[in-house]
């Protein structure tokens, strides 16, 4: 079947840029006053972020004009190159930075093969799910397989360790499984069992018990496991209506712990105030409604579901990582997508743009 090609969906693409414009402003503001100190280099991070920002938006651009109709045939290499890379970043081979071992020292950057997995797994699930869409009703062939593939994926994750990351995944894949067609009653027993085995993963890591506990008291636990959520409160308390104005931010002098990857979103509002977090939430909702628009009108089940997959993805992401900053949620080391430091988050977000921008091309609407 010929597809009839049209331009790329303009709004997910202006919407997409403009977070990204945001990300490098709110780096530079928010990483300024470490990098002066620790590197001698006040835009240390900024040149990085800058630099990734640049290969992110070419990469972008080339999954937009990828061939449709051979998406899918990246789907199984990509995701046997992830599942390799998971397995081999737990080994000596990976970086431990924190008593975490999610990266690959590649020189001159650090390579997170869990941000490629995601993708890799959303590409690979679509793929998938077409094939088995008619047996999707059924819990052994249809749901059981791609439990199974979750199961290795975060189990992998899980060794790093990166409950985060995990939970994103999870929540992409049942809400991909929903979008197939997935019958309640096994998605209710995947919730069910998604949320026992989040419970044994927090219970059985005293850190993370920790964390839990002083989520709900952090002021009880200020000077150790509540100390990121108070400053970060702090912060966006400090912001006020309109904020501090750009670069003014108090919680960055060595204050706000991870202030440009983790919590970038509390300087942000302390800064540009309640006014420049809503216009970040807008942003992003936008993008969800552009990226579900997208995957309503794509041409076939596969980009259908790859669409859905990657906005659930991105704006899932985002919405931990607000609720973790604005206190709402527990402390769970997730980026905020476009807006926080760090390469690979933000190139295979943008890769993921890209994908979207792709599908829109052949959309049945506009």
């Amino acid at each position: 079947m010929r597809l009839k090609k049209g331009p790329p969906d303009f709004v997910l693409f202006i919407t997409a840029l403009t977070l990204l414009g945001i990300g490098l402003i709110m780096v530079f503001s928010s990483s300024a006053v470490t990098a002066n100190v620790n590197y001698g280099d006040a835009y240390y991070f900024f040149k990085k972020q800058l630099m990734w920002a640049i290969i992110s938006v070419v990469a972008m651009i080339i999954v937009m004009k990828l061939n449709f109709s051979r998406l899918k045939d990246f789907a199984i290499p990509l995701m046997v190159i992830a599942v390799v890379c998971l397995m081999l970043v737990i080994t000596p081979l990976g970086m431990d930075v924190k008593g975490s071992s999610r990266w690959f020292n590649l020189g001159f950057f650090r390579f997170s093969p869990s941000e490629f997995a995601k993708v890799a797994l959303v590409m690979f699930l679509a793929r998938s799910l077409d094939i088995k869409l008619d047996k999707i009703s059924s819990f052994t062939k249809g749901v059981l397989p791609f439990l199974v593939m979750l199961v290795l994926i975060c189990g992998l994750i899980m060794l790093q360790p990166d409950l985060g990351t995990s939970f994103t995944i999870a929540a992409t894949v049942f809400f991909m499984l929903m979008v197939a067609g997935a019958q309640w009653i096994h998605l209710g027993l995947i919730t069910l069992s998604g949320i026992v085995a989040v419970a044994a993963a927090i219970i059985l890591e005293p850190y993370r018990m920790e964390r839990v506990t002083a989520f709900m008291n952090p002021w009880k636990y200020a000077s150790d496991e509540g100390f990121q959520t108070i400053q970060s409160l702090y912060a966006l308390g400090s912001g006020g209506l309109f904020g501090m104005g750009l670069g003014r931010s108090r919680q960055k002098f060595f204050y706000l712990p991870e202030q440009h990857t983790d919590f970038i979103f509390a300087i942000l509002g302390e800064e540009l105030g309640f006014i420049g977090a809503c216009l970040v939430v807008t942003l992003f909702l936008l993008f969800a409604w552009r990226g579900f628009k997208i995957a309503i009108n794509a041409p076939d089940n596969f980009s259908r579901l790859l669409a859905a997959g990657v906005t659930i993805m991105i704006t899932f992401q985002a919405a931990i990582n607000i609720g973790v900053v604005s206190g709402a949620l527990p402390v769970t080391g997730i980026t905020l997508p476009f807006i926080s430091y760090g390469g690979t988050s933000l190139l295979f977000t943008m890769i993921g743009v890209g994908l979207l921008l792709n599908i829109s091309r052949y959309s049945s609407q506009s």
